[in-house]
């Protein structure tokens, strides 16, 4: 019996947890705004994102472990009993430590608690490139859906067009069945990427803490977005990447183990005294005082240094490594995202005042009778081709900034 309701408790009290566990994530998850920015995108991820509480949350371990090093060493008090004199004995013995070890191992743990804080940025860096790399996602999903409604629309005056000429005798049947046909491949274009667009708000939402059927309107273009030069990206990451902050976190932590290693090689005393009683004839209370120090005769603590130090040396080799790799990384993400620049604003200035001029004229000479439907078709799937490359060119072009965000390992100014 007792066994059950043990079990039964377990249950409840499991019942409980979870319970509150899924309260907590539908109070996590609220409804997304009207309208988003990607600045407040980034301000909201920072805020709400999974991933980056779960990395503030290892902040208190670190704490805690603070805490726990500043901690001084306990007294120890004993009592005996014994059948010869003197038959009592009241003792305590008090460890002195020397040699400021207890602000060393305070010293480490405020290094391992900068390395945390410096993770935590880290994983906020990554984040903010995640959410950019999404936001743009969706904001080039909306266009695409744009473009496909704009075909869907000319295709649908394209087949009214047919059908009418058609009706009055003044094109074949098979003119109206290609429009239609036309027509049709457009609302599922049209159809698909809806559903495109729907998935990548989903996945933004995720990373923002929101519902996953919230459709804020995107505020950003993929045409926005400052690219800075590449000496003074390469200068911002040097200063202020995430990575190298780690590193640089990690190499202090481990001067202070080093430090921590070099104290603990000198022992610590141990200070005892005694209070006895119960000795008659000869006496009836007493005393004695001792010290106790351990010789450093068969471990000295130098392997302990070694190892601390050649820590050291492998945590500033990589930082070193890093930066050089940070630097690589960031010129060609510059490089990368100055030639996908330049197409976008080629197609901006060029390419699309073309191709929609061309697709007016194609129109007019069809309804005109000048030309036929099929070279009309032709004309607006060579139109739909082109919007669709410069609304991919935009997104490569944000794409390229999300990762020179992320090779950067900081906010892109």
């Amino acid at each position: 019996m007792p066994v059950v309701s043990h079990r039964h408790s377990v249950l409840t009290l499991t019942f409980v947890f979870v319970s509150g566990a899924m309260a907590s994530v539908g109070f996590a998850q609220t409804a997304a705004p009207s309208s988003l920015s990607l600045n407040e995108a980034m301000a909201r991820a920072i805020a709400a994102n999974r991933t980056v509480l779960a990395a503030q949350a290892a902040r208190a371990i670190d704490l805690a472990g603070v805490q726990a090093a500043a901690q001084h060493p306990n007294p120890e008090l004993s009592v005996e009993e014994e059948r010869e004199t003197p038959h009592w004995s009241f003792g305590g013995t008090l460890p002195l430590e020397l040699s400021g070890k207890r602000g060393r191992r305070v010293d480490v743990a405020n290094a391992t608690l900068a390395v945390t804080e410096a993770d935590t940025q880290r994983v906020i860096a990554d984040v903010r490139a995640d959410v950019r790399r999404a936001y743009y996602q969706a904001v080039a999903a909306s266009r695409r859906v744009e473009v496909a409604q704009d075909l869907e629309n000319v295709a649908s005056r394209a087949s009214t067009a047919a059908q009418e000429r058609f009706q009055t005798g003044a094109a074949p049947r098979l003119d109206a069945l290609q429009a239609q046909l036309a027509l049709s491949e457009a609302q599922n274009e049209t159809a698909s990427a809806r559903g495109e667009l729907q998935a990548f708000r989903a996945e933004l939402n995720t990373l923002l803490g929101y519902s996953a059927d919230g459709a804020p309107q995107l505020s950003d273009t993929l045409e926005g977005g400052a690219l800075p030069a590449m000496d003074a990206a390469v200068a911002q990451a040097l200063a202020g990447n995430a990575d190298l902050r780690v590193l640089d976190r990690q190499v202090d932590e481990a001067r202070a183990r080093v430090a921590l290693a070099t104290a603990m090689r000198r022992p610590d005393p141990n200070l005892s005294a005694t209070l006895t009683y119960g000795a008659q004839p000869e006496f009836t209370t007493g005393w004695r005082f001792g010290a106790a120090v351990a010789l450093p005769i068969f471990t000295t603590g130098r392997a302990d240094v070694a190892v601390a130090q050649a820590t050291l040396t492998r945590a500033q080799a990589d930082r070193d490594a890093k930066a050089a790799q940070v630097s690589g990384a960031v010129a060609a993400a510059v490089a990368r995202a100055a030639a996908a620049r330049q197409a976008v604003q080629r197609y901006q200035t060029d390419i699309l005042p073309a191709a929609q001029q061309v697709e007016t004229m194609a129109q007019e000479a069809y309804s005109s009778g000048q030309t036929g439907l099929p070279a009309l078709l032709q004309t607006l799937q060579a139109g739909r081709e082109i919007r669709q490359r410069a609304v991919q060119a935009g997104l490569d072009y944000q794409l390229a900034l999300a990762d020179l965000e992320r090779a950067m390992g900081t906010a892109l100014r």
